[in-house]
């Protein structure tokens, strides 16, 4: 693609990307159920070990199968399937052990 930027940067930019559009999605869609400070507040509790599992979970496959940050077709079920799989564990324990679910 003609961009030269080390592997680590991209991968750091999309986790970033990742973390930030999901907070923000999250607050909007849960402030139509609380004020908007609480749910901030709830979208970064629920948000950030899931999204930083799921998005290096996606990036490291990227990279295994590919050999550096090199988005193809090809790529992207198995990095939805890591996405998807890797923060299950967590997100179930989350909610069996504490009974904390995500709102």
């Amino acid at each position: 693609m003609g961009i030269e930027w080390p592997v680590l940067s991209i991968m750091s930019l999309a986790i970033i990307n990742g973390i930030l559009t999901s907070i923000a999605l999250e607050t909007f869609v849960l402030s139509k159920q609380m004020s908007l400070q609480l749910a901030f507040k709830t979208a970064i509790g629920m948000s950030i070990v899931s999204m930083v599992s799921m998005e290096l979970a996606m990036n490291l496959t990227d990279v295994a199968l590919t050999g550096g940050a090199i988005l193809t077709w090809w790529v992207i079920p198995f990095m939805l399937v890591a996405g998807f799989s890797t923060p299950l564990p967590y997100n179930y324990w989350r909610l069996k052990a504490l009974g904390k679910g995500c709102h």
